[in-house]
Formats: C-alpha cells, structure tokens, sequence
C-alpha cells in the first residue's frame, strides 16, 4: 500500500508540474484555458480536503505544517498516508 500511495503521488506531482508549466508558459490553442480551468479546481478541492480533515480531526490527530501542504499538494493520496501514520 505505502508503495501505491508513493506512486499516486508521483503522478500528482507529474500532474502539478504540467499545470505550473502552462501557468510559466502557456500551452498553444484552448489547452491553456483547460489547464487554468483545471489548476484551479484542483487547488480548490485540496484546499477543501485541507479545511475538511483539520476542522474534523484537528483536535484529535496533531499533524504539521508539512502535511497540511501534503494534503493541499497530493490530496487524498496525504490523506491516505497520514492515516497510515497516525490512525492505524
């Protein structure tokens, strides 16, 4: 499992960079807009991710600075892990 989970975050990292990309330099055509539509919505849903599990568990699980970035970079893939970590 810790193996997968390593892998989904690369592929979320993959996933940032070519969103970081077309933000640095913009890809030809419509792609562009897609990619801007897209990067922030997915920044949008972490951030939820990120709001839902400290007002949830905040109390409960002390997690650092580092893994709420985590959960807003790789989202449920963090989740996964700090779960792992401190839940299981």
């Amino acid at each position: 499992m810790k193996i997968l989970i390593g892998l989904a975050k690369l592929a979320i990292l993959f996933v940032w960079i070519v969103l970081i990309t077309n933000i640095v330099n913009p890809f030809p055509g419509v792609a562009a807009m897609a990619l801007y539509i897209l990067t922030g919505f997915l920044l949008f849903m972490h951030g939820i991710q990120v709001l839902i599990f400290v007002g949830a568990f905040g109390d409960k699980v002390a997690i650092s600075k580092w893994e709420k970035w985590s959960i807003l970079l790789f989202g449920i893939f963090a989740l996964l892990d700090i779960r792992r970590k401190h839940m299981m």
